[in-house]
């Protein structure tokens, strides 16, 4: 399965965000990497970078390679609706961004190995292709078998967000995807129309 595997902080200080979650790399030196740094005189970008730098933040943050990116666009400009938020929706809507969203997994890398690893059920039925797409109230559980794994644990344990779109039971370790989140409710700093004017080039 393909994915990103270079240095994440490098990406984070890129962006001037924690993309990737709580990072002390990043805290510790959040300016731009590079031997100058912070000190280092940028002019001033072009739309096009700006552009091609918000879809290329949302891509690492989603953990989505370039052809899925695209594939998800092509799915969101053919739907009805704002483009740019149907995008983010679909994002949300993947497996392993649910996964993450609940708390089985302190991170959407971690919550797509989780998913691969086939330690999580869809509607009772095992499941492990990260970006399989929910639909409004499948249930979304951890299976029999891995309900005692240390790492899923110690996830749950510290789990502070709560999202209203997802519901989430600990004892059964299980939730519900509620409904797809309204643009509002996702908390991701991405701006969407960024994106769709840079594919719409």
């Amino acid at each position: 399965m393909a994915r990103y595997t270079g240095p994440k902080t490098k990406i984070a200080r890129k962006f001037g965000e924690a993309i990737f979650g709580e990072d002390k790399s990043f805290e510790k030196r959040n300016f731009p990497p590079g031997q100058h740094g912070a000190n280092r005189r940028r002019g001033k970008k072009s739309e096009y970078s700006i552009q091609l730098a918000e879809k290329q933040k949302a891509k690492y943050t989603y953990g989505i390679l370039e052809r899925q990116f695209s594939n998800l666009f092509k799915k969101a400009s053919s739907s009805k609706g704002i483009t740019g938020e149907i995008l983010l929706q679909l994002c949300e809507s993947r497996l392993d961004n649910v996964v993450y969203r609940m708390g089985v997994a302190p991170s959407r890398s971690a919550a797509r190995q989780l998913v691969s690893h086939r330690h999580i059920t869809v509607n009772g039925e095992l499941v492990n292709i990260p970006s399989y797409s929910l639909n409004a109230g499948d249930i979304v559980a951890v299976r029999e078998k891995s309900k005692s794994l240390l790492a899923i644990e110690n996830s749950l344990a510290n789990r502070s967000d709560v999202y209203e779109w997802i519901s989430w039971n600990s004892e059964t370790k299980q939730g519900n995807f509620v409904s797809i989140p309204e643009r509002i409710q996702i908390p991701e700093n991405i701006n969407e129309q960024l994106i769709v004017e840079l594919y719409s080039k």
